[in-house]
């Protein structure tokens, strides 16, 4: 059976459901091998936590330039993996450090890209959703080794426990992986929320806020809910631009997506469209996002979800 290639993601110190997710396609096509970066010393902690989806084996890459030389140095190694190893694809998640990386494995490998997929077939071939979710585009490369990224939440993991083996591999950063280096880094700030993309439930304000979040929060918290925004409220710089769900923005498929004041622009519906059950709060009856609920309300957010933050904590309590 050929090997596919899947670099881990990671959330903090353990492999996050992406890695699941990228499993779960790259099972599809052949044997699944998880690429762990990590620094020194640290790559056994991080790949006993890969550990989720049919993953057969993990490849532990240690070195301390990944933390010094960021992205070149990550694809410089990957590029080494794919010379020696000759795998049938390598599945990244397609977000800027993923995409960035794929892209200079593509050059250093000679292979062939494809960005952006939300799903991947037996043969390697990669569906996309383009101008905004309105265009369905199937596509496969055609020469080299196959290096797409795939948009976290886009496909259904598989959870199951997996046992790997695990193997320790080496790779020489080349002079030309080191010719900028990172000073100085600063992580994410997160809150006491859901990390929007792992969260089961999502709930989204709009330009129907005016710019005033705290139903939409208080609601998400009465939820144990993450807290997203359409491009239009970050773009008035009413919501942070980390939390905008859309095309631009984050990809999410919760359990269950709640939609506040959002009129359901393409773009903004490329991003949750996939979500499995869709509320919408308008108080619009015409707004497109209609179109693609479960179950909707008309009326004005600012009355519907205190009374429906009030009927939840008088639940819990």
């Amino acid at each position: 059976m050929s090997t596919v290639l899947i670099l881990a993601d990671f959330s903090g110190d353990k492999a996050s459901k992406t890695t699941a997710e990228l499993a779960t396609a790259a099972a599809r096509i052949g044997a699944v091998t998880a690429v762990v970066l990590a620094g020194t010393g640290k790559g056994a902690a991080l790949a006993a936590t890969v550990n989720q989806g049919p993953i057969s084996n993990v490849l532990i890459i240690e070195s301390d330039d990944f933390a010094l030389h960021g992205v070149p140095a990550a694809a410089d190694a990957l590029a080494q993996i794919i010379k020696d190893k000759s795998p049938a694809a390598l599945l990244i998640a397609s977000y800027a450090f993923g995409k960035e990386v794929a892209a200079r494995v593509a050059v250093l490998t000679d292979s062939g890209i494809i960005t952006d997929a939300v799903d991947v077939a037996a043969d390697g071939s990669a569906t996309q959703l383009v101008f905004g979710g309105s265009t369905t585009v199937h596509s496969q490369v055609s020469h080299g080794v196959p290096i797409i990224t795939v948009r976290p939440n886009s496909i259904e993991a598989d959870f199951s426990t997996s046992a790997p083996t695990v193997e320790n591999g080496s790779a020489q950063i080349s002079d030309a992986a080191k010719k900028s280096t990172i000073s100085s880094s600063q992580p994410p700030v997160k809150g006491g929320r859901p990390e929007l993309t792992e969260a089961n439930i999502v709930v989204s304000g709009g330009r129907g806020t005016d710019g005033n979040f705290v139903p939409v929060e208080a609601f998400a918290d009465s939820l144990g809910a993450a807290v997203g925004a359409s491009r239009a409220a970050t773009d008035a710089g009413w919501y942070p631009h980390s939390h905008q769900v859309g095309q631009t923005g984050k990809t999410v498929s919760p359990q269950l997506y709640v939609a506040c004041g959002i009129s359901g622009a393409i773009q903004h519906r490329a991003g949750m469209q996939t979500s499995k059950t869709i509320v919408v709060v308008n108080k619009d009856p015409e707004a497109p996002i209609f179109d693609i609920a479960d179950f909707g309300v008309v009326g004005d957010l600012f009355n519907v979800l205190p009374q429906a933050t009030a009927g939840i904590n008088a639940k819990q309590g």
